[in-house]
């Protein structure tokens, strides 16, 4: 590589790690430390250099002073963005410990020195609820790999016994599955696709799948028909089985819960300066029982009355399992 071309490296990687809006940098900044990396040049090169950085589509953006400042404006992301996903990295119940470290010090590799001493060295992994299992990340790897070429993918899957030890289900027996796509609910990472033991489409936890091996078999297309956000809510809310129609009485402090739960679209009416109605679709079952039940005395099922009674006997049911039905 010729000089010219490695000082203009050397330029922008100095404007990368030294400088942001806050800390602009002067050019005789730049020129002491190329100096340090064995250039000697002067300031109309470093002009130049700038010149020829900008017109390569670096946002290098100058500030008018008594000296010639600089500093990178448009980074790939900005400060509350890095935050944003630093925070989610350490946040993430699929995320080991150790690969939690080395995303995190890569994300802050794309700040500049002073940005980076905004953010504490310890970011308190230790005290957060964190997987053990590294291989997950080659389990991504291979599934993605298989989606890509549209191929199956042959795994075992496993669960925990009383004693926290791993066994693999059904005394090892091989799943096979046709992957589509990824996806998130609560902390947790699923894949999910055309599986013929269930003969339709599931999910499977990524975090408890075991010896995952992509197949040389063509993968089962998507059906035409299908909704990923039907499914999504059938596998992940309160919709998996027959749908029913609910009318649920509810505080006025409670709406932030609805449209969080149904979307801005779910119907609701006002009752009064304190209560509000809502009708929307549920499946009945210990899923819905048991949102509902968090929420009593502030959320009141109010029809149908086939469902009042299976709530009612379901709560019968959870008191008799603490008293032992006495």
């Amino acid at each position: 590589m010729s000089e010219n071309k490695s000082r203009i490296l050397y330029v922008l990687r100095f404007l990368q790690e030294k400088s942001d809006e806050k800390h602009p940098v002067s050019t005789k900044q730049i020129l002491d430390y190329l100096e340090t990396q064995g250039f000697n040049t002067h300031r109309r090169t470093v002009y130049g250099d700038i010149k020829l950085l900008t017109d390569f589509g670096v946002d290098i953006v100058p500030v008018k002073s008594t000296q010639n400042l600089y500093f990178i404006g448009d980074r790939h992301f900005e400060m509350p963005e890095l935050k944003l996903l630093i925070d989610a990295v350490l946040s993430s119940k699929v995320i080991t410990p150790k690969k939690s470290g080395v995303l995190v010090n890569k994300l802050r590799g794309l700040m500049s020195e002073h940005q980076m001493a905004e953010f504490s060295e310890e970011f308190h992994i230790a005290d957060r609820i964190k997987p053990k299992n590294e291989s997950i990340y080659r389990t991504t790897d291979t599934i993605q790999n298989a989606i890509n070429e549209k191929k199956q993918i042959r795994f075992k899957y496993f669960e925990y016994l009383a004693d926290k030890s791993k066994v693999l289900k059904h005394n090892g027996y091989e799943y096979s599955l046709s992957p589509y796509d990824f996806m998130w609910n609560e902390d947790k990472y699923y894949v999910f696709g055309f599986s013929p033991k269930h003969g339709k489409v599931v999910k499977f936890r990524v975090d408890r799948i075991d010896k995952v091996i992509k197949s040389y078999e063509d993968a089962v297309p998507c059906p035409d028909d299908f909704d990923i956000a039907d499914f999504y809510r059938q596998v992940f809310g309160m919709y998996d089985g027959e749908k029913v129609t609910v009318e649920l009485k509810c505080r006025n402090d409670l709406m932030k819960v609805i449209v969080d739960k149904f979307g801005e679209s779910v119907h609701t009416e006002v009752i009064d300066a304190e209560w509000f109605k809502v009708k929307t679709e549920v499946c009945v079952s210990p899923t819905f029982f048991g949102w509902l039940f968090q929420f009593t005395g502030r959320m009141i099922l109010i029809s149908p009355d086939e469902v009042i009674r299976e709530y009612g006997e379901t709560l019968i049911k959870a008191k008799d399992s603490i008293t032992g039905g006495t």
